[in-house]
């Protein structure tokens, strides 16, 4: 179990974390119903992230506090729209918690969750729950209960994602736009990819983490530019939350190779399938 996160870390969590984003920004788009239903949300979360991941690529820093550091920054200038500012808010908190820190262990990384989520509240005006903030302040507020117990960083974050999870199952009860819609926060939604992403990133180190980012990258492009269309026809096109689920499972079942042989499996059989019925 990985104990702290340095500099080239840290760098590769905001990497994968962009990644994930970017990868599951229609689904979160479909999810987009509150404050306003424009369908945005994952999109503006991806470039926000996205500006984030492009400054980790350029070079590398010393110091945990240099990376976050220049994150925040790079969120902060690249944000877009509601779910991109809020982001960039709470990134802006952990980096300066994380202020003169050369590396971080489970007890910072919890108190500098708790502190972006505290610079996010503080920024918004009239906070609502059962979004973005409910699912960022519950999984904050574990983390720092998890720290008490254990002080290795995976630990800690793999209990915030855990609390998160179920904090945006719950925001469908907690606003009544999104209960009448029937969906969970988008923004929420955002924000656990990301911090599931950066999770594989600690607990595979920066090969695995790579080599997820690009295979999701390929197959994302394989399946709809070749698979679908060749194989059983357009019509069965995957959704990507699908492929991504395919993808984790084939992984977990047979390693790198599972994950790419994932898809075109699905894909095949399910045209068998289609075959037979018919």
């Amino acid at each position: 179990m990985v104990k702290t996160v340095d500099a080239a870390l840290f760098q590769r969590m905001v990497i994968h974390g962009a990644a994930k984003i970017n990868y599951l920004k229609q689904p979160i788009n479909d999810l987009n119903v509150f404050p306003v239903p424009d369908g945005d949300t994952g999109t503006n979360m991806s470039l926000t992230f996205s500006a984030a991941a492009t400054e980790m690529k350029k070079k590398s820093f010393d110091t945990v506090d240099a990376a976050a550091k220049a994150t925040a920054s790079a969120l902060l200038r690249g944000a877009r729209g509601n779910s991109g500012v809020i982001l960039s808010l709470l990134l802006r908190g952990i980096s300066k918690k994380l202020k003169g820190a050369e590396i971080a262990d489970g007890v910072l990384w919890a108190d500098a969750l708790q502190e972006g989520v505290d610079a996010a509240y503080k920024a918004v005006m009239k906070p609502a729950e059962g979004t973005i903030l409910t699912v960022s302040r519950l999984a904050a507020a574990k983390a720092l209960e998890a720290a008490k117990e254990n002080n290795h960083i995976e630990f800690v974050h793999a209990a915030a994602i855990e609390e998160a999870k179920v904090a945006l199952a719950n925001t469908v009860n907690q606003n009544p736009v999104l209960k009448k819609a029937g969906v969970v926060d988008a923004g929420g939604k955002g924000w656990l990819l990301a911090l599931e992403a950066m999770l594989l990133a600690l607990q595979g180190g920066w090969v695995r983490a790579l080599w997820t980012a690009a295979l999701l990258l390929f197959i994302q492009e394989t399946e709809g530019a070749f698979l679908s269309p060749r194989l059983v026809g357009h019509a069965t096109a995957l959704h990507p939350m699908a492929v991504l689920l395919m993808v984790s499972a084939g992984g977990i079942m047979a390693g790198p190779a599972g994950m790419v042989l994932a898809i075109p499996l699905a894909v095949s059989l399910r045209g068998a399938v289609r075959g037979w019925r018919e």
